[in-house]
């Protein structure tokens, strides 16, 4: 289960994400991302309260961050210490702006 609140302000999305982001709940996250990140200059995720990311979950992320690149900026917020793992052990916190 994944819950996702969009709140846009001045040409800026936040996206706070609840649950886990996994191979059931990525294709979601995909479609909304996609479609709301048209009219923005900067995305910011916050992770505080999800729980877990999969695989499928880091594709969505990395689709999201290589349209955001053409575009503006995109950063990820309150990544608990789990998903900064995973992050770390498959490169993304090189590739990612994580505050």
């Amino acid at each position: 289960m994944l819950n996702i609140e969009k709140k846009t302000e001045n040409g800026a999305l936040t996206v706070v994400l609840e649950g886990r982001l996994d191979t059931t709940t990525a294709p979601h996250l995909e479609t909304e991302l996609m479609d709301a990140i048209d009219d923005v200059a900067a995305l910011t995720l916050d992770f505080e309260k999800l729980d877990y990311i999969s695989s499928a979950g880091l594709r969505v992320l990395l689709s999201a961050q290589k349209k955001m690149n053409t575009k503006g900026e995109m950063k990820l917020t309150h990544v608990n210490d789990t998903i900064m793992e995973i992050f770390e052990v498959t490169g993304f916190s090189d590739i990612l702006t994580i505050e």
